[in-house]
Formats: C-alpha cells, sequence, structure tokens
C-alpha cells in the first residue's frame, strides 16, 4: 500500500463531511460541524494551514555530508521524529461511522508506538472513550499522552486516576476545549481553569502534564506558573473560536519567552516534514497532527499510520539536509528566511 492509496481508500468510508483531500488544508470542510472543519466563517483553520506555506527556509549545501538524525526525547522518552498523532474525539460523528472512539485508539495507539511516534488521546463526555484511550496507551508501555477537557474537579480527578492505573506516563489537557458547545452550561460547570485550580490538577496528576490550547505569551507564563511541564501552542484547528491567529503566526514570541523553560509543542495546519522543519526553527520542540492521522487510519489502519509517519520522517530528513542541519538540535531561526 501507499500513502496516496491510504487517501483514496479514506475517501470511500471517512464519512459525509471529511473529504481526504490531497492537501488538508481547511477548504473542503470549511465550517462543516459535524466534520472536520472550523468554527464560523471557516477560516481559521484555513490560516493555520497557509501560515506554514508564507514560511520560507534557506537552504545550505555547503557543508560536511553524513546522515540526518531525526530523533528527539520528551521527558525521558525517545521518539523516531519530532511528531505527534493528535487527540481526536468522536470520530463517528465527524469522519464517518467505520470506527468508534476506542476502536479508533486501539488502532492509532499501538501503530504509532510501532511507527516510533505516540498518539495523544481524545475525550469525551463518555467516560468509556477516556479510560479505554488511557488503556491502550497503558498496554502499549505508556507510549501515549491521554488528554483531557477542563471538565469539573471531581470528574477531573476521577479522569486522571483512570490514566494513572492504565500506566501513561505524561497528561494533557486541552484547555481550550473550554469553547465546545458540550461543556458549556455543565452542572456541575466545566471550562476555563485558574492558575491555581491549574496548578491543584497538575499536582495531583504527579506526572508531566501538558496544557493545549496556548495562544499568547501571557498564556504560556501562566501555565508555567501552574506547574504545566509544557505547552502546545494550539487553536484547536479552528473548532473552538472564529477570527483568531494561526498558530504559526505567534508560535515564535511563546517560544522565545519560555524556551528552556518547559517544552514548546504545536499543531494547526502541519501537513509535511517540510512543516515540521520550519516549527521547529521557529522554536517548537515538535509538533502534532490531527486530521491527517485520522485519514491515515480510516484509509489504511495501522499501515496507514506506519506510511504517514515514513513520509513525514522522510520529508524532515531531506529537509534537514538541504538546509545544512543533521541533528534537530541545530535547527535554528536562522534557517528561516
Amino acid at each position: 500500500m501507499t500513502y496516496q492509496e491510504v487517501l483514496e481508500a479514506a475517501r470511500t468510508c471517512s464519512g459525509p463531511h471529511c473529504k481526504a483531500c490531497p492537501v488538508c488544508n481547511g477548504r473542503a470542510c470549511g465550517n462543516r460541524m459535524p466534520g472536520p472543519g472550523a468554527k464560523g466563517t471557516g477560516t481559521v483553520a484555513i490560516r493555520n494551514y497557509e501560515a506554514w506555506q508564507e514560511v520560507y527556509l534557506n537552504m545550505d549545501t555547503i557543508c560536511q555530508g553524513g546522515p540526518v538524525d531525526t530523533g528527539f526525547t520528551l521527558f525521558g522518552e525517545r521518539y523516531a521524529l519530532p511528531v505527534f498523532a493528535g487527540p481526536v474525539g468522536a470520530v463517528k460523528l465527524h469522519y464517518g461511522d467505520k470506527y468508534t472512539d476506542q476502536e479508533y485508539n486501539d488502532i492509532l495507539v499501538p501503530a504509532c508506538a510501532q511507527a516510533g511516534i505516540a498518539a495523544f488521546t481524545g475525550d469525551g463526555t463518555d467516560p468509556a472513550v477516556f479510560a479505554a484511550a488511557a488503556r491502550a496507551i497503558g498496554e502499549n508501555g505508556g507510549r501515549g499522552i491521554p488528554t483531557v477537557k477542563p471538565w469539573d474537579r471531581d470528574t477531573l480527578f476521577a479522569k486522571l486516576d483512570a490514566a494513572k492505573a492504565s500506566g501513561a506516563k505524561v497528561f494533557a489537557m486541552d484547555i481550550d476545549a473550554a469553547g465546545l458547545p458540550f461543556l458549556k452550561g455543565l452542572n456541575p460547570p466545566a471550562g476555563s481553569k485558574t492558575v491555581e485550580e491549574l496548578r491543584e490538577i497538575i499536582q495531583y496528576a504527579g506526572v508531566p502534564f501538558l496544557l493545549k490550547g496556548i495562544m499568547t505569551v501571557r498564556g504560556a507564563r501562566k501555565a508555567l506558573e501552574a506547574g504545566a511541564a509544557g505547552i502546545v501552542v494550539s487553536n484547536h484547528g479552528g473548532r473552538v473560536q472564529d477570527g483568531v491567529p494561526a498558530t504559526a503566526e505567534v508560535l515564535p514570541a511563546i517560544a522565545e519567552a519560555v524556551k528552556g523553560q518547559m517544552a514548546v509543542l504545536v499543531d494547526g495546519g502541519i501537513r509535511t516534514g517540510v512543516d515540521v522543519c520550519k516549527a521547529l526553527a521557529l522554536g517548537a520542540d515538535a509538533c502534532i497532527l490531527a486530521r491527517p492521522y485520522v485519514t491515515a487510519v480510516y484509509g489504511g489502519g495501522a499501515e496507514g499510520v506506519r506510511l504517514l509517519t515514513q513520509k513525514l520522517q522522510g520529508e524532515l530528513a531531506d529537509t534537514m539536509a538541504m538546509c545544512g542541519v543533521h541533528s534537530l538540535g541545530e535547527i535554528s531561526r536562522e534557517m528561516i528566511f
């Protein structure tokens, strides 16, 4: 199977909303929700993608040759490349009824581990979804990051207990999910958290904790104050708020403010290994891709995940070589035109 065949197969089963486009740039799905589209005008997902295309790299081939190492370490765990599959929930609703969330994670988590990376897993109103995802991570040596929504305190702690019991070594919260409709109006309340509330949650987790949904320097500093081990610069794929910047636009200032004090990851419109190299040059430590891995699973199962990961790694390695760097640590802002 080739990656092109994965895309073609995904088009036969990804439902009426996702078109498994040759390039997942947000244009075909627009503001369709349910579906992989963005909120309101639907333009934020499009801008996420386009912003990376407006970042240019400087080539440098007057250098010593040799193999390129794309290896990456996060919180003591070694990965083949600085890429993670993103957390996705309600796949049946948004991408087609081929898989339930549990079936999707049961494919994604081990396939990512076998491909040398790891998956963030999603959360939802059904507690079994998070518990099953955490269990899949535990069954794969803790290689994966269960991602919890900003529920009320008791619900959060119960879910964190399930994640701890599974053996997961890193947790995350997509704090910007406060803007999702199903979280609004819950009793007890769910949604935005104070620094003090986040500090209590992170201390209770007892493992490195990532806060996903950071789009400002101020937000990054609050996450650091709360004790987060890392952040994900993310606007939730444009699905929680219209009219916000692209992640590539805000990444440099955020990375400059907190780099070296916490891990900095980024998502939003990253589609190739070239984009990954650009993100690292702008200050990120690693990247997250969500929609492309959904398409990979729908179109090719575990093999689709392997093929997509190999494609990304090959593109990243080729780009690094053409820019005169042979390890991730050598990637710098000087590579940006």
